[in-house]
């Protein structure tokens, strides 16, 4: 694999300007499933409600999980919206590692990478970003994880285009960056800081955005502007 040197550079500018983002929050490998599977279609301050309510509730082991009624689960994390499904994703994930592994994490995570991944997509509801969220933050696997952001990000740079699949995205990513979880950590935290703050999917703020010298969006305004 040869690195890309334009792609380093964002992340290197990214970096110097939002610092280390300590992305995945949680105390435990548990924690960070929990946290994968609630942030679906959310932002994180919704998440820590719910995690905070599953503690408060003392509903916040795997058994826990499994043995509380889907319809009380899914009321203790109201606050991460679309509770009832998430609810059942929980119950469905938790049940996956105590029978699978009997809970116990290092078991889990010693499968390969392949084998692992196509287990969690076959769960139901979990798809791709959660899957590949709980391999990189929870496994320490060397998988790069895509959101809305990272296709919008790199879509506006003039990188890929529009409609790029998920995996197609994922393979950008991987096949011209270091295959480095540290690295794959922090850059997907980052590009989510960038996504989440200035290039935003309606009025991206695009004349204060630190990828400004590399954003083809901005030098199309920048002409567009010059021409009235």
């Amino acid at each position: 694999m040869r690195t890309d040197k334009k792609l380093m550079e964002i992340y290197d500018s990214l970096l110097g300007y939002f610092g280390p983002r300590g992305w995945w929050p949680g105390d435990s490998r548990f924690e960070i499933i929990i946290g994968a599977i609630l942030t679906q279609a959310i932002s994180w301050k919704n998440v820590e409600k719910a995690i905070l309510a599953l503690k408060a509730a003392d509903v916040f082991t795997e058994d826990k999980i499994l043995t509380v009624s889907p319809e009380k689960l899914a009321d203790i994390i109201r606050p991460a919206l679309y509770f009832r499904q998430k609810a059942r994703k929980l119950q469905v994930t938790m049940d996956y590692i105590r029978s699978r592994y009997d809970c116990d994490y290092d078991l889990m995570f010693s499968e390969t990478l392949p084998v692992l991944r196509n287990d969690l997509l076959s769960l139901w509801g979990i798809g791709e970003e959660t899957a590949d969220s709980i391999l990189l933050y929870a496994g320490n696997y060397p998988v790069f994880v895509v959101d809305s952001y990272t296709r919008r990000i790199f879509y506006r740079l003039g990188m890929v285009d529009e409609n790029i699949s998920y995996r197609q995205m994922q393979q950008f990513m991987q096949n011209k960056v270091p295959p480095d979880t540290a690295i794959y950590n922090e850059y997907h935290a980052l590009l989510v800081a960038l996504g989440a703050n200035y290039c935003k999917k309606s009025r991206p703020d695009c004349l204060n955005c630190p990828l400004d010298q590399f954003c083809n969006k901005l030098k199309i305004m920048q002409e567009n502007y010059r021409g009235e």
